[in-house]
């Protein structure tokens, strides 16, 4: 089953953060964590549950990110590349 990302993970992924970090959250059921670039936009999420070990169980996206010559947004959206172990 693929998992496409709502609205209000959406809403949390279009938020500023820290730069190059990861930050980890919980939405929901679902643990969160995503790894931001050095603006402090999110790039990688992983969403799924955490195991005994910390890592998170379940899906992986990436954002795909295009910034026009003058800063604006030319291409955003996210890709679900798989199953994230």
């Amino acid at each position: 089953m693929i998992m496409k990302l709502g609205e209000e993970v959406l809403k949390i992924l279009n938020k500023t953060y820290d730069p190059n970090k990861v930050i980890e959250t919980q939405f929901k059921r679902y643990d969160l964590a995503f790894k931001t670039d050095e603006a402090g936009r999110p790039i990688l999420l992983f969403m799924g549950h955490r195991n005994e070990k910390g890592n998170i169980q379940g899906e992986r996206f990436a954002r795909r990110l295009k910034i026009g010559p003058n800063g604006e947004v030319i291409k955003d959206h996210w890709e679900n590349k798989g199953k994230a172990t």
